[in-house]
């Protein structure tokens, strides 16, 4: 009997060392791909690096065509979800959209629609009549937010280019009910037309109630206390920009830890000698790769992220915190844990996804004051 038991007590201790060795192991691999990323030059990515990429488990939530997935927290216990969608028949959402779609789900997995909240064929409102010419009466990267102090909720969107007038700009509705359904209506500040001439606007709310709006991933104004317009100047974010600074879209922000991070979208080459980085726009003289090289070598829409003690910064280094999930948005859950979303841009790249334009969201984890998908 002793023999047995000193037996079990030896096979015990020496799982427990294999346990602590394989613990070890991994952290030493863990240190050594984030030596091996900071070893690269800034505005490059290892875009093979494990510790990057979309978890494997991460499926579509439902079957909709869209872009820019946006899902965030209501104050009634539902996640509500939003996104760039198109015409049905229509190939992408370039030239028509049918409005603001919005669903909602209890525990994010079983989504059911709520409606077209903002129907550009039925509101009384520019947008109906906004650049019809050619179809382009286009609604692009909508995020829906429950406002705190004001107890309802507010829509930001945008409308794109228009080849007839070149005409474009972000938008804020607020919703008369209090209810994320709506009806929603134009704040004062773009009652006639969009309130500033940029795209992918974006609201954020620090903890103290002041409600911020970000703009194309360069700009920010702090909000009137009502929302009704911005009740300063837009200022440029200070960042810590690459030296081939590349187009960068989907600019959100959220605080953690301390500090605010700004969340981009942006693109990943491979560059002639086959490295990969954020290269900057072939109309710019610092490109090393020409037009049609761009399309041949564009590879990854990434998450990158920067992070500063302000929300008008200044901002340190950008890093790559998800490959092939950009202009996307972080949110927290009911229990307080990070979720990010995604969509596959269908785009052509050298990145193989396992779905385009299809809504989705996976865990992220803050570690070491970064954002990283957490590991299936």
């Amino acid at each position: 009997m002793y023999k047995t038991i000193f037996q079990a007590i030896s096979l015990g201790l020496l799982a427990s060392s294999f346990c602590l060795q394989a613990h070890i192991l991994a952290d030493h691999i863990k240190q050594d791909q984030s030596l091996s990323e900071s070893n690269l030059p800034y505005g490059h990515v290892d875009v093979k690096a494990p510790n990057l990429q979309v978890p494997a488990s991460t499926k579509p939530l439902f079957e909709q065509w869209m872009r820019d997935t946006f899902v965030k927290l209501g104050h009634d216990g539902y996640y509500y979800l939003t996104g760039t969608s198109k015409i049905e028949g229509n190939p992408n959402a370039r030239n028509d959209t049918p409005g603001i779609l919005l669903w909602r789900s209890k525990d994010l997995k079983q989504w059911e629609f709520v409606g077209n909240v903002f129907d550009f064929n039925k509101v009384d409102s520019w947008q109906k009549n906004y650049d019809v010419k050619r179809k382009r009466r286009t609604m692009w990267a909508p995020e829906i937010h429950y406002i705190k102090s004001l107890k309802t909720y507010f829509i930001i969107a945008c409308t794109p280019y228009n080849s007839e007038t070149s005409k474009r700009g972000t938008y804020i509705l607020r919703s008369t009910s209090g209810k994320a359904e709506g009806p929603y209506v134009n704040i004062k500040a773009n009652e006639t037309t969009a309130m500033n001439s940029r795209i992918d606007g974006s609201l954020f709310e620090d903890e103290d109630g002041t409600v911020y709006l970000v703009s194309l991933a360069k700009h920010i104004a702090k909000m009137k206390p009502d929302m009704s317009d911005i009740a300063e100047p837009y200022q440029v974010i200070k960042q810590t920009p690459y030296d081939n600074e590349p187009y960068i879209e989907g600019a959100y922000m959220v605080k953690e830890g301390g500090k605010y991070h700004l969340i981009h979208a942006i693109w990943s080459y491979k560059l002639p000698d086959g490295s990969y980085a954020y290269d900057e726009d072939y109309k710019n003289k610092n490109s090393v790769l020409t037009q049609s090289e761009q399309k041949e070598a564009r590879y990854s829409y990434d998450v990158v992220i920067a992070s500063a003690d302000s929300p008008y910064g200044p901002f340190g280094p950008r890093y790559t915190s998800v490959i092939g999930a950009g202009h996307n948005n972080l949110f927290k859950d009911k229990a307080g844990n990070w979720w990010a979303t995604m969509f596959g841009n269908p785009r052509e790249s050298g990145l193989k996804k396992a779905f385009v334009a299809r809504p989705a969201v996976f865990q992220m984890e803050y570690k070491g004051e970064r954002f990283y998908a957490k590991p299936d």
